[in-house]
């Protein structure tokens, strides 16, 4: 009887510590939002989202039609109540942890965004491992209105090209998630960059279906250069040439292609493999100085001149002597470019210089965006080219006029 009594309070107290799925929602009841934009209209906050209609991206057979997205907006004085608006026009709670792509208007770039971050960094359904991307002269809103082809889901088109485009590309792109930009953000010694985005093409077009069922879409998303931030204010814009020596300065450069002119015309094209940055930074009798060395191996993809023989040494000595140089000047270039224009250090010298001189850092950090625009930084590029191709000396020498 006692045993018996005391498996009775053991199953009481069971039930009573088991509280179920207290907390718990359906999936048809959610609005799961992959895109996200925010803009500044007028002294407001104007959000955008991206939902899924889930029974249009899931059907197999019998599809009505339907865009695979659906696009809700609403404008309010904060941005949470911005987003807690849009319920008043959508018939699902929006579910944010499924978030692909947050795109920031270029205007609210331009006024600040540790605000609007502030807020989704501090919501627990928002994870960190989306990307986030500024636009160039549109709006966030009109980005996220455009219909992709290959993909369904327009979201999920500017994750997987902004991730093949930085793995294959680095003169364009950067990957950039939450925890980054707002460890940038608070960051002494370097300031963010962000990707930025444009609608190309013919825009009110690229927002019908029509845009995703014709061989030549008439609008499409195109990444274009690297925005550059001072804190987590927008300052300028970085060029093609700048964006790359941002890249290989921050180890970001996986693999990319670069041109090598030939002595007597045309141009050789080497894929670059397996780069490795290190940059050091020191303090000598006050005055701080950055070294930047970057080891390449690269592969010859293509001739375009007749005067190369790649079965000779010399001749993969000289590609090698051109393409380090080349490298070098452009960003030397660059970086006095950014001194000189952005006056912001985006590049993380300054973070070299705490991490290997802490107490020099000290002296330095206050005034260091003014001390960036004089720091002498030296440049070696150490590039070696493993691999021809098929064969030695191009059949373009055959070649007569």
């Amino acid at each position: 009887m006692k045993r018996r009594l005391g498996m009775a309070c053991i199953l009481i107290l069971l039930l009573i510590l088991i509280t179920g799925c207290w907390s718990r929602r359906e999936l048809n009841e959610l609005g799961i939002v992959v895109g996200m934009g925010i803009d500044k209209s007028g002294d407001q906050y104007l959000v955008s989202f991206q939902v899924v209609d889930p029974g249009e991206v899931a059907a197999k057979q019998g599809a009505t039609g339907r865009a695979p997205v659906v696009m809700y907006k609403e404008e309010s004085d904060t941005l949470f109540e911005a987003i807690r608006k849009i319920t008043t026009i959508s018939p699902r709670r929006s579910y944010f942890s499924h978030l692909r792509i947050l795109v920031i208007g270029e205007e609210l770039a331009k006024e600040g965004i540790g605000k609007s971050l502030e807020m989704i960094f501090r919501d627990h359904e928002f994870r960190t491992d989306f990307y986030i991307v500024v636009t160039k002269a549109t709006k966030a809103e009109d980005v996220l209105r455009v219909i992709t082809p290959l993909e369904k889901i327009p979201a999920n088109h500017l994750f997987y090209s902004l991730q093949a485009s930085e793995q294959t590309w680095a003169p364009m792109t950067t990957t950039v998630t939450l925890d980054q930009l707002i460890s940038d953000i608070v960051s002494e010694g370097k300031h963010p960059v962000l990707t930025g985005l444009q609608v190309q093409g013919d825009k009110k077009a690229a927002e019908t279906k029509d845009n995703a069922e014709e061989i030549e879409s008439p609008g499409h998303l195109q990444y274009v250069q690297l925005a550059a931030f001072k804190k987590d204010r927008l300052v300028g814009w970085l060029n093609v040439e700048e964006s790359g020596a941002y890249n290989y300065i921050q180890n970001n450069v996986h693999n990319t292609v670069h041109q090598v002119p030939c002595s007597k015309g045309g141009k050789a094209v080497v894929e670059l493999l397996r780069s490795q940055t290190n940059l050091k930074g020191g303090v000598t009798n006050g005055k701080p100085q950055i070294d930047v060395n970057i080891q390449a191996e690269g592969n010859v993809a293509e001739v375009g001149c007749g005067n190369l023989d790649l079965s000779k040494p010399e001749t993969i000595d000289e590609l090698e002597t051109e393409i380090n140089q080349s490298i070098k000047d452009s960003i030397e270039a660059s970086i006095e470019k950014v001194q000189e224009r952005v006056k912001a250090d985006i590049f993380g010298f300054g973070e070299a210089i705490r991490r290997s001189d802490p107490q020099a850092w000290k002296e330095l950090k206050g005034d260091w965006d003014q001390a960036f625009q004089d720091l002498p930084v030296t440049v070696k590029v150490d590039v070696k080219i493993r691999r021809v191709g098929t064969v030695g000396e191009t059949f373009l020498s055959e070649l007569k006029e």
